[in-house]
């Protein structure tokens, strides 16, 4: 057999075998995928006791909030927006002085958003205070991120419609991607962490 036979004859079996691992790794990827032990490596529910203090205390799904601070901030208390967003919930600050305002909470200063109990607090009662305007999570999780003013111009155009809600309606693509990746997160916390009823 000639030398340039026995390479590409070794060439062969070569690219055979790290064909092989590749389908192998993709096999335990995709087993591994589908234990629960690593769905929850990919979607773990730090913070639990403070979320779900508040999620209960406010009245909203907890698993909501966790799905929300996994999208917004990825669990890092101290990430901030290029739109001056800030901590777990990523809130404006503007937006956190008026919810301190109706919490009473004279105390608050900007510095607190970086704490993740406080900046849970304020974006949990957030949520639960869209949650009753809107009484829709596509439209609460749309107003949370392009606003409750847009939502309920888009209402009042008929963008949106309140018999029947869509998330491919959302004007906004930036809101609705958004929208789409908390509607998937919160399914998968739903099946990983099963929680007990909150008050509705």
């Amino acid at each position: 057999m000639s030398r340039y036979k026995k390479k590409k004859l070794r060439a062969g079996v070569l690219l055979r075998k790290i064909s092989f691992f590749i389908l192998i790794g993709f096999v335990l990827f995709w087993v591994l995928g589908q234990t629960t032990v690593f769905q929850k490596l990919i979607y773990p529910y730090p913070y639990r006791i403070i979320i779900e203090k508040y999620a209960y205390s406010y009245g909203i799904d907890p698993l909501l909030v966790v799905s929300v601070i996994r999208e917004e901030s990825k669990f890092l208390p101290r990430s901030e927006s290029h739109k001056g967003a800030m901590g777990l919930m990523q809130l404006i600050p503007n937006t956190a002085q008026a919810i301190a305002k109706e919490l009473g909470d004279k105390d608050y200063n900007v510095q607190m958003l970086v704490n993740p109990e406080k900046n849970i607090q304020y974006g949990t009662w957030y949520l639960a205070s869209l949650r009753k305007e809107f009484n829709d999570t596509i439209l609460i999780l749309a107003a949370y991120n392009g606003g409750r003013g847009h939502v309920k111009q888009w209402l009042d155009n008929n963008q949106i419609n309140l018999a029947q809600v869509r998330q491919q309606d959302i004007p906004f693509k930036e809101t609705r991607e958004y929208v789409e990746k908390v509607l998937r997160s919160y399914q998968k916390y739903s099946e990983l962490y099963p929680v007990k009823i909150y008050d509705k």
